[in-house]
């Protein structure tokens, strides 16, 4: 004799679990994704420019600003001096920073070039490596023909 099922087969929510999960990793990836990109933590309003640099691992940022009586001088996250700022090089060099190590200095549009290259030869005169950051330019709009008459 067979044996016949009388209930009814409902799966129903079961075939939607994987799905209801895969929205729950995508919201995830979503709200935790900004967290991941290392950042100052400053928002400074960079001069374009045309060239890339290559990505680099360990690299210290320096962020210059403006502030109301003078620079604003970010190392990563802290608002530093002039002064600080020599003293976390010396530290980072005594703690055995890779003599390659480089220092990824953005700059504030209305910035002092003076400010900048302080901060430069600071960090060149402890064997950093320096480069400025840019962002990227604007993509020129296509130039609209001219329409003679």
């Amino acid at each position: 004799m067979k044996l016949k099922m009388t209930l009814p087969e409902r799966p129903g929510f079961l075939h939607a679990l994987p799905i209801l999960n895969i929205f729950a990793l995508v919201q995830l990836f979503f709200v935790l994704g900004p967290s991941l990109v290392l950042r100052s933590g400053v928002v400074v309003e960079m001069a374009p420019s045309r060239f890339q640099i290559e990505r680099y691992q360990d690299a210290l940022v320096v962020t210059l600003g403006q502030g109301e009586s003078g620079p604003r001088i970010h190392f990563g996250r802290d608002e530093v001096t002039m002064k600080q700022l020599a003293e976390r090089l010396d530290k980072l060099r005594a703690d055995g920073a890779p003599a390659k190590a480089m220092l990824l200095l953005q700059s504030d549009v209305g910035s002092s070039v003076g400010v900048e290259r302080e901060v430069t030869e600071l960090a060149l005169d402890r064997d950093f490596r320096v480069a400025l950051v840019g962002k990227n330019p604007p993509t020129a709009a296509a130039p609209k023909p001219s329409n003679p008459r």
